[in-house]
């Protein structure tokens, strides 16, 4: 039995991953949970999967679970209780499904127990892939990506060198603006930008995904799980988002991983590897396709894709300020504050007006986060 820590149990990512859970009880049970706000659901997980420890976010919500499930398991609270919650050594794999920069630091208290990573929070990486990347070297920590993305050149590398590598293919859906001009962009809405026409995701990846930030920030992700140049990624957009991603060989070769869209087959690998267990849940009847489509994404349309890489040829900290300003601006958006077009500028402000340095330490990173959303946040005062 493999006991996991899940890190957003409430969300996409940690619902599927439950539903998993439900379907393989012989080989997997809950060690902890954790969740922002929705104590509701929670509560109903804590009744399902007995977990020995849980962790909300919000202190008055951790106050009010404690009050409802009395002693039944271990309530830990606020940014502290998810660092302990991480430290606590009596799970196997943590499923890292937290949205953000947050799920950084008790990313890296999982790395030094030694404990495989089922990473779902690309974020990690962004802000911090040199830092993270040497640290599970240093732990002999496993790191096994949950996107989709990722996880597909994951399984087409298995048993391939790295010398003979020529490119990485990432697909992209191009979200739900992929057939509006960038002057309809201006006056799209939230509701538009929410509706996804093939994944079901949170809110903050759905934008990500409206604004192709998710493919640029994928991008970056790429750049530190695999070790290539930012020349050597490509993303093409591939709408029925059958295909999730490709590996091009030297020879001309081309490996790519297909199914159907559900993330339940990512989380799946990502928790039994290097096993695969029988799973008919998600089938892809091909009879049933009518077409594979590709197209170049349009970088001037989708403005954050192109600011993603420009930060991986800057190095230094600007992937982290292009992520906090990401966070930032989609909340703004979010909350009705500025046009959707208004997301990339934002961005940009921000890797225009904070110094970018090198050689920096999780220290430093953690402050230009700060700074960062400081620096976005100043502009609606």
């Amino acid at each position: 039995m493999k006991k996991l820590l899940i890190l957003g149990s409430t969300g996409s990512i940690g619902i599927n991953t439950l539903e998993l859970v439900r379907t393989f009880r012989d080989e997997f049970e809950i060690a902890g949970l954790t969740v922002n706000n929705n104590i509701d659901l929670l509560e109903k997980q804590i009744n399902e999967f007995n977990p020995k420890a849980v962790a909300v976010k919000n202190r008055l919500k951790a106050a009010e679970l404690k009050n409802r499930i009395g002693n039944r398991c271990d309530v830990m609270e606020g940014e502290k209780g998810l660092i302990e919650i991480t430290k606590r050594d009596n799970y196997d794999i943590l499923v890292t499904a937290l949205v953000g920069f947050a799920g950084l630091a008790p990313t890296i208290e999982a790395i030094k127990l030694k404990k495989r990573i089922a990473l779902a929070n690309k974020e990690t990486l962004v802000v911090a892939g040199e830092i993270i990347i040497g640290l599970c070297d240093k732990y002999n920590a496993e790191l096994i990506p949950v996107d989709s993305e990722h996880s597909a050149i994951f399984q087409c590398l298995i048993g391939e060198s790295k010398k003979e590598i020529q490119k990485l293919i990432l697909t992209a859906s191009g979200g739900p603006f992929l057939n509006k001009s960038k002057s309809e962009l201006e006056n799209v809405t939230i509701a538009e930008a929410l509706n996804h026409p093939n994944w079901k995701m949170g809110n903050k990846i759905t934008i990500d995904s409206a604004t192709m930030m998710n493919k640029g920030l994928e991008v970056i992700e790429a750049f530190w799980l695999f070790d290539l140049p930012k020349e050597g990624i490509e993303v093409i957009v591939h709408p029925q988002s059958i295909i999730h991603s490709m590996v091009e060989f030297k020879d001309g070769s081309i490996k790519a991983q297909l199914s159907m869209p559900d993330m339940k087959l990512p989380i799946l690998y990502a928790l039994s590897f290097p096993k695969r267990y029988t799973f008919s849940e998600v089938q892809t009847d091909f009879k049933k396709i009518e077409q594979f489509t590709f197209f170049e994404p349009d970088f001037d349309k989708f403005v954050c894709l192109k600011l993603a890489y420009n930060v991986i040829k800057a190095g230094g900290v600007a992937a982290c300020i292009l992520n906090a300003a990401n966070e930032i601006a989609v909340e703004k958006f979010l909350n009705g504050l500025i046009k959707f077009t208004k997301i990339p500028e934002l961005i940009e402000d921000a890797l225009n007006g904070i110094p970018n340095h090198s050689g920096a330490n999780l220290e430093t990173i953690f402050e230009i986060d700060r700074k960062t959303r400081d620096f976005v946040n100043k502009k609606f005062n």
